[in-house]
């Protein structure tokens, strides 16, 4: 369900991209590092829009990246550290203590 919203929430940024993007020809020059170039405003702002976007879910990604597998070597470290524990606890006695007081 989650997915289906932001679904729906990019469909419809899209559909207004596009439709302002339609009604507005205006050339405006566009001074970037290396150029300039002559751009319309809708393609200008088209390309730069889904060049964020993309870049925006490529850091989120590695920075989701970089947690799981903090997280998977954490659970390895955690069973490899309840192997040990498990024979060593296996061979001492269990004391019973009676938690009731009499």
């Amino acid at each position: 369900m989650k997915y289906l919203l932001i679904f729906l929430v990019l469909l419809v940024i899209i559909v207004i991209s596009i439709t302002l993007g339609a009604h507005n020809d205006q050339v405006v020059t566009f001074n970037y590092l290396l150029a300039q170039g002559d751009y319309r405003v809708s393609t200008l702002l088209a390309t730069l829009f889904g060049t964020g976007f993309i870049l925006g879910w490529v850091i989120c990604g590695l920075f989701y990246l970089r947690v799981r597998l903090s997280l998977s070597r954490a659970q390895r470290k955690i069973k490899r550290l309840e192997q040990q524990i498990a024979p060593a606890g296996e061979s001492l006695p269990v004391a019973q203590t009676s938690l009731s007081k009499e």
